[in-house]
Order: structure tokens, then sequence, then C-alpha cells
């Protein structure tokens, strides 16, 4: 029962980053979302199981520094492109 919360949280996270792709910005937060959920995921089945809950405290200094690095690459594009739209970045000028 309570493992469905965080599946359908995740489902509806993966749909959004699926089908919305316009924005840079809701892409991340798509994905801030999904990891939300894996959280909620991880943390109620180690409290079920009883298990150490020191592996959720690493996972989430990894995943704090995920978004770090996301937000950094946000404020980047915005200062080279203007906006944070995937149709006004040229790939192929690298």
């Amino acid at each position: 029962m309570y493992f469905i919360i965080p599946f359908m949280m995740f489902i509806c996270g993966l749909l959004v980053f699926s089908f919305n792709y316009d924005h840079f910005l809701i892409t991340l937060l798509s994905l801030e979302y999904i990891v939300l959920s894996l959280f909620l995921l991880m943390f109620i089945y180690l409290m079920f199981s009883f298990f150490d809950l020191f592996l959720l405290m690493i996972l989430l200094t990894f995943w704090v520094c995920e978004a770090t690095l996301g937000l950094s690459l946000l404020v980047g594009l915005i200062r080279s492109y203007g906006n944070d739209y995937f149709c006004s970045f040229n790939l192929l000028q690298c």
C-alpha cells in the first residue's frame, strides 16, 4: 500500500520528462521529481525492512550534487543563449 504513491510519482515524473521537452527548466524539475520519488521509495523500503538509513544520506548527497550541476548548466545556458528553449540551442556550433 505504501509503495503505490512513490511509483505513481515516478510514473508522473517520467511522463512529464518524456512529453514536455520545450524548456530545460521543466526537464530539470521533472528529473528532480523522479529523484524525490526514488528517495521516498527507498526510505519506505528501508524503514519497513529495518535497514540502516546511512545509504540514504550518501545517495541524497549525490542527488544534491546532481541538482546543483543541473542548475549551473541552466544558468550557463541562459547566460549564453538568453533563454532555456531547447529549439534555440544549436549543437552544431561546437
